[in-house]
This record gives C-alpha cells, structure tokens and sequence, in this order.
C-alpha cells in the first residue's frame, strides 16, 4: 500500500507539473511516514514542503494542488485512498480505505517467510568479515558480540537482495601460534608455561588430546615439537571455534587463513598491485605502504629491513583477495580496541584504486559486561580470561544470548544481565516476544477446534474497523520498511525493536479484539477475520525472529 500511495502522489505532481499548476523538479521519491497520532491518517507526506522554495508557492498551496490532482484524476481509489487533509504548515495526512489497509493481511500470508525481503541490494555482492580470532583459544565475549550482530546482519543484507559472504579471518600466522605451540608442549611436559604464553586450563585438555593421538610428539627436537604440538593444536582449537559458532546458530562461508595469503605467492602478487598504483616505495631497507596519500596517520611498514613480514602486509594482501574475489563491498567488523584500523584499512583499499568510501565499510563493536547477582563476571573458568561465548550460552541459551546481543546499538557498549534473561517475564526482551508468538499460535489452534476458517479465500478485510486491528495492522505493513532500514544503516537491532513493538500492539489488540467466540457463541465471520490477522502478526513476528537467528516457539 505504501508504494501505492506513493505512486498516486507522484502521478498527480508529474499531472501538475504538466498542466502548468506546478513549476518544479520532482523527486524520484515520495517520503511517506506513519503519524505517531492515528488521528492524523495512516501515511503522511511532507512533499509540499520539499517543494515549496523551489515551486515559489506556500506548502499549503502545493499541498492542496497535489490533492486536487488526485481528485479529478480518480487516483485515490485505485490507491486506496479513503481521504485526504493538509495539516500545519504543509503537511498532507492520508487516510486509507479499510479493505485497502488490510489487503497487507493476505500478501503476509501468501508470502509467507519472503514477507519483509526487498531487492533493495540487488547487485552487491558482499564479503562480510566477522568474529575473526586467533586459533589460540576459546571464542571470548568480544567475539559473541559480532557472532550475533555478524549473523544477523547477513540475513538482514541478505533479505534486501544483497548476495553476502560471510567469512571468518584466522589469524593462524606470527609470533602468537608459536607461543600457542609452547604452551601445549609445556603442558604436556608438566612444565611451566612462557610467560607471555597461554594458561586457561584448555591448554591442558588440548596437550591431553594430543598426546593421546601422537604420543611420539614429546620426544621430537624441541623447536620441531613446538610446531608439531601447534600445528595439532591449531587444528583442534579451530574445530572447537567452528563447533562453538555452529551451536550458536552462526554459520560461515569461508574460513579464510591468514597464511594462505603468502603461498603460491599472493603476497608478491598484491605487492605489485599495489605498486602498479603508485604507492609502495622503499626507505631504510623496508617496504612501505604510503597510506597517508588518504587519511592514515602515518605511511604502514608491509616487509621490514630485515626481510620479514609486517602484520599490516597482511592486511593488505587479505583486502586485494576479497576485491579479486569479486566482492564490491567489504564489510569489516572489528572489536572496540581497533579504531585505529579504521583510517588504515580505508588507506589500503584507496592505494589499491578503489574508492575507499563505497567499497569498504568497518563497523566498530564496543565492549559487553556480564552481570549475574548484581556483580560483573571477568573470569572465564576454562580459558583464564573473560567469559566465553560457550560459558554464556550455558547460562542463558542462544536464543536469550542472541537477541540480547542484537537488540542494541553496537556503537554503545552494552550490559547483560544473566538474572534477567533467566526470568519468564515481559521484562525479559526475548521471552516477551516469543510468548507473544506462542500466544497467536495457541490462539490458532484454539481458533481451528472452534471451526474457525482463517485461511486467505475466507477473509474480509472490510470488517477489521476498530482502532487496535488498524493499528496492529499498519505496524504489519511497516515490516519491509524496517528491514530495508535495518540493511542500510547496517544496524539489526532495529528489526529486534520492531517486533517488540509488535509484540506489545499484538497483546493491546488481543485485550480490545475478541478472537475467539464467547462461551457457547457461534463463530462469525469477524472471528473469522481476526483469526487471520493473528495467523499474519505469528507470521511477521516470526520473520523477524529469524533474521535475528532466534526461534518463534509454538508453545512456552
């Protein structure tokens, strides 16, 4: 109905515009909100005043002439347009016809879990880099933040057209494995560990593994036992990360190795590319990277004077693979300690000749704090740091974990409180929008004993005039809007704060709205009527759910 709307407008400026009535350019498109007050329609347009400066008319004056255009071209009907009033200054408040607004109702249906996709990123192609960590440990709370948001972000791109990739980086090269490699070894020997080695108790079960598989690994020379025991720990270690995602209802398409960027010689490869550009040059023995020709605040060391490789020659190397890889958007999500990656990141992809602000975007996660009888959690019992993504879903499942995550701003840093998210209460976010989801479904099956027909053939939109199932309704009819938002901004906690509002105009409608017949009444074709409203909301809500990696139960 939305773009109905929109399109009736847009037919009488073009009809206006023609006629002389109007001298102005016309956007390409009509900006259509819904009024807080249902008192002032169910769309309303600022258009007139848009226009106003470059009309040489007051916005009352356009107003009226968009809705005498509309009028006399009979495009209200065919729009399901009710009525029409200019408001303040300019405003043009939109009334729809019943059966018009309600005609969502069957769309929802028959689209089913589709209802809410777009083609608003058709044709991107996105790599979607996410969680990535080093092979060295359990996956922390830093990590569970992006496993959540990451998810969900790439089913809300997905959802408007975009075709997303969503890879996991491995950090399985440098100083870092080797140490990794030590401290197993270490372990199996019942010696202690380097200093700045690892020390969870993992580190334990990991040698204990080992050593039962490859028991010859402790008798080999010291340095060709290191990397023994860390190439077979690197292999366990990373199946447990994947295994711990997997559970956590967060799948990846490619686990990218960070080594895999120096064999067959990629990295000369990107090298020269970047050369090819004009700016690598080499001062003091090294190889330099001049990042600050955009924006970076210093030039980045790629090969260092004694020949060996920079972190940021990694960097830049893993950006040229996505870009050949035929991805015309990258997106990067980065913990709260990589700021500074955000001016260096955007330096590579514009020294490689891409437009560093369309082809590259990095989204910064601020921290999270466990909260569990009123004090923060720090320690995590098994890796010795802070909590793990596995330890936190122990304590309050993946799908309270995953929206809790979701439902905020990842600019902000954020508080989860264990207690809360333990309770069967509306003032637990998750479990507020889920039982509402349990609610419609026992309503259904309580509609169906009943002999109730709420499939699409028996529907009658004209029925639903109260003011609680046109304002349950018009939410419905918002859905696609918000997640085309939600994908643009790159921000999914909008579609979590949605279906919360659903959730809550759901329940105001269910108090207002009988359902279901009263004591031994016969059902009516209101009843009728408002059983698929509630089969459509159960529909929505579970759309929404979804695209944040949550369940809809049925029952609670």
């Amino acid at each position: 109905m939305q773009s109905e709307v929109a399109s009736a407008i847009y037919k009488a400026l073009e009809i206006a515009k023609k006629s002389n009535l109007l001298q102005c350019q016309i956007p390409a498109q009509i900006i259509l909100e819904r009024p807080k007050n249902r008192d002032h329609g169910d769309y309303a347009t600022s258009i007139a005043l848009t226009l106003a400066k470059q009309a040489n008319l007051q916005p009352r004056v356009i107003a009226q002439v968009i809705i005498d255009s509309m009028n006399s071209n009979n495009l209200l009907t065919p729009a399901g347009i009710s009525k029409t009033e200019i408001a303040g200054p300019g405003f043009i408040n939109i009334f729809l016809a019943t059966a018009s607004q309600a005609a969502i109702i069957p769309k929802i249906i028959s689209t089913g879990k589709e209802y809410g996709s777009s083609n608003l990123l058709v044709g991107k192609k996105i790599n979607l880099e996410f969680v990535s960590a080093n092979p060295t440990g359990p996956l922390h709370l830093g990590h569970t933040r992006w496993a959540a948001v990451g998810d969900s972000l790439g089913r809300v791109l997905s959802a408007a057209g975009a075709e997303v990739t969503r890879e996991f980086y491995v950090n399985d090269r440098g100083n870092q494995m080797d140490l990794f490699g030590a401290s197993i070894r270490a372990a199996a020997l019942n010696q202690p560990r380097p200093e700045s080695g690892y020390h969870g108790e993992y580190i334990e079960d990991l040698a204990n593994q080992i050593q039962k598989s490859n028991p010859d690994l402790i008798s080999l020379p010291e340095s060709e036992s290191i990397a023994a025991f860390r190439d077979a720990g690197y292999k366990l270690q990373l199946a447990q990360q994947n295994r711990v995602l997997d559970n956590f209802g967060t799948h990846f398409d490619v686990w990218f190795s960070e080594k895999a960027l120096y064999e067959n010689n990629f990295f000369d490869h990107s090298l020269n590319k970047l050369k090819a550009q004009g700016h690598v040059y080499e001062s003091e023995g090294a190889i330099w990277l001049r990042t600050t020709d955009f924006g970076d605040d210093k030039d980045r060391v790629m090969i260092k004077s004694d020949g060996s490789f920079a972190y940021f020659a990694s960097d830049s190397a893993y950006y040229v693979s996505k870009r050949e890889r035929g991805f015309n958007l990258c997106i990067y999500m980065l913990g709260a300690d990589h700021h500074g990656y955000v001016g260096r990141i955007k330096a590579i992809a514009a020294c490689a000749g891409d437009d560093k602000d369309k082809d590259v975007e990095i989204l910064i996660g601020q921290m999270v704090k466990i909260i569990e009888g009123g004090e923060e959690i720090k320690l995590s019992k098994r890796a010795g740091t802070i909590i793990t993504l596995e330890e936190l879903v122990e304590k309050v499942g993946k799908d309270a974990a995953r929206y809790t995550l979701t439902r905020f701003p990842t600019d902000t840093p954020m508080v989860m409180d264990v207690d809360l998210l333990r309770k069967n209460t509306n003032e637990n976010p998750v479990y507020y929008v889920q039982y509402a989801h349990a609610r419609i479904c026992a309503v259904l099956r309580n509609a169906k004993d009943y002999g109730i027909d709420y499939e699409i053939k028996s529907f009658n939109p004209e029925l639903l005039v109260h003011e609680r199932e046109r304002e349950l309704i018009g939410l419905l009819a918002e859905f696609p809007r918000i997640v085309s938002a939600a994908a643009q901004a790159r921000e999914p906690h909008r579609v979590a704060r949605y279906i919360e509002d659903l959730a809550s105009q759901y329940h105001r409608f269910y108090n207002d709205c009988r359902v279901l017949p009263l004591g031994d009444e016969k059902p009516t074709e209101l009843n009728s009527a408002r059983a698929t409203l509630c089969l459509a909301t159960a529909q929505v809500i579970s759309n929404g759910l979804d695209l944040l990696g949550v369940s809809a139960p049925e029952k609670m």
